[in-house]
């Protein structure tokens, strides 16, 4: 199995697609005007419009809805992301903070209103666990 992408469903691909390739530092392809992917060589962020949805059923997914899952994405300098994004950002939730686990950690919202991470591992044991994976 091979983790593909993860599918955010909005009713303004344009803005949303502006906003992260601000934040991924990627431009999107665009397929279709419906439909675009920022791809990296860790992840896919693929962003569909609302109208998309009755193509996998009615009512499957609603746009600017998601309280349960957060995008996370592991940087370099969690700080310099910080400074970087201030202009972009509308919803900082947690400004750069070291986590129990481990993580320098700043939390913020997409203009949906979609959870983003962005972490950096700086204990001993946090570097540990992730090298190799970026």
């Amino acid at each position: 199995m091979y983790f593909a992408s993860v599918r955010i469903i909005t009713d303004d691909v344009d803005r949303l697609v502006g906003f992260y390739e601000k934040v991924m530092g990627v431009s999107a392809v665009r397929p279709a005007p419906v439909f675009a992917e920022l791809v990296m060589p860790s992840c896919t962020l693929a962003i569909g419009h609302s109208q998309t949805v009755p193509l996998f059923g009615v009512g499957s997914a609603v746009p600017a809805d998601n309280h349960t899952v957060i995008l996370e994405f592991q940087v370099h300098d969690v700080d310099a992301e910080y400074k970087r994004l201030q202009p972009f950002v509308d919803e900082w939730v947690k400004e750069p903070t070291t986590m129990p686990w481990g993580n320098r950690a700043v939390l913020f919202r997409d203009p949906d209103g979609n959870l983003i991470n962005l972490f950096q591992p700086v204990t001993e044991e946090a570097i540990k666990r992730f090298s190799g994976r970026g």
